[in-house]
């Protein structure tokens, strides 16, 4: 339990402090490609494929899929030991590590009601930590296998639709559909066969391996424009609700996952506290975001 715990903290570090990077990153290449006039955006608003690429190539965002990896690496060997709930739940405080650094880093401006609502995360992850149960003994059912593998397919195209339909409005809801992705890449993780002990053919023929890896890359790319198209903190709180919802139901409902005795309650509630909290976080970024935006563009105009 505690290196399962552990773990989730070093995931919930390393993916916050790389969010930031990220966003630095996508921010330097959107202004540089403006400069020289190369057109970051399609018809909608939405960032184009080249936009993406270039952000994701800035020293500042490679610095960031480095911290990434480690996130990763920390949250398989969450996944594996403790209850999804806790472990997706741990890894979401890193909206508050986000949040944070874009203070210091990127000159985010928090008002009162993102503490309240940040602190609200930080209070119910607590309530969750205490009141988590054993994991889940029983496995998944191959059809479970093949359900993540196809989901994963689907929700990856509906997102890649939605941005160009959505255009530049499309930051919390690219946010939100990389959190269910990484709540698959989780549940497959959790499933995954041939990992313990490591049995290479097994693992490969498995198709909760091939989640991993089509979940993983496509919510790494959703998030890349959503941190392009929003604030940091809305992006990043949007991620969290998905990537907590999804695995913490699942494990629940499919794998086994429990509470302590006579403490359902009161994880249900903190549980839904820190979704909520988060959710309150991503709806004042993008209020907030969308301000400054029309504040820089009366800016643009008086000077023209």
């Amino acid at each position: 339990m505690l290196i399962g715990v552990a773990a989730a903290l070093l995931a919930c570090v390393g993916y916050g402090a790389a969010s930031v990077l990220q966003a630095y990153g996508a921010r330097r290449s959107t202004a540089a490609t403006s400069a020289f006039g190369e057109g970051p955006v399609t018809a909608t608003g939405a960032p184009s494929l080249r936009s993406t690429i270039s952000a994701a190539l800035t020293p500042a965002f490679i610095a960031g899929m480095a911290l990434d990896v480690i996130g990763f690496l920390g949250s398989i060997v969450s996944a594996r030991l403790i209850p999804l709930f806790l472990s997706q739940t741990i890894i979401s405080a890193n909206l508050v590590v986000t949040a944070v650094l874009g203070v210091a880093v990127l000159g985010v401006r928090l008002r009162g009601g993102d503490w309240v609502a940040i602190g609200t995360v930080v209070v119910s992850l607590c309530v969750l930590g205490v009141t988590a149960g054993q994991r889940g003994a029983s496995a998944a059912q191959p059809g479970v296998h093949w359900a993540l593998l196809w989901a994963s397919l689907v929700i990856l195209a509906c997102g890649v639709v939605l941005i160009r339909v959505l255009g530049a409005r499309a930051a919390v809801a690219a946010g939100l559909i990389a959190g269910v992705l990484y709540g698959a890449m989780a549940v497959a993780v959790r499933v995954v066969d041939g990992l313990d002990p490591l049995r290479l053919g097994i693992l490969l023929a498995d198709p909760a391996s091939w989640t991993v890896a089509i979940a993983g890359l496509g919510g790494f790319y959703l998030f890349a424009v959503a941190l392009q198209l929003g604030s940091v903190t809305g992006a990043a709180a949007a991620l969290v609700v998905g990537e907590t919802v999804v695995p913490g139901i699942t494990g629940v409902v499919l794998l086994g996952d429990t509470a302590r005795n006579g403490f359902d309650w009161l994880v249900a509630v903190a549980f839904l506290s820190a979704v909520a909290g988060a959710v309150a976080v991503a709806i004042m970024g993008a209020a907030d975001h969308a301000r400054a935006e029309k504040t820089e563009n009366k800016q643009l105009r008086s000077r023209r």
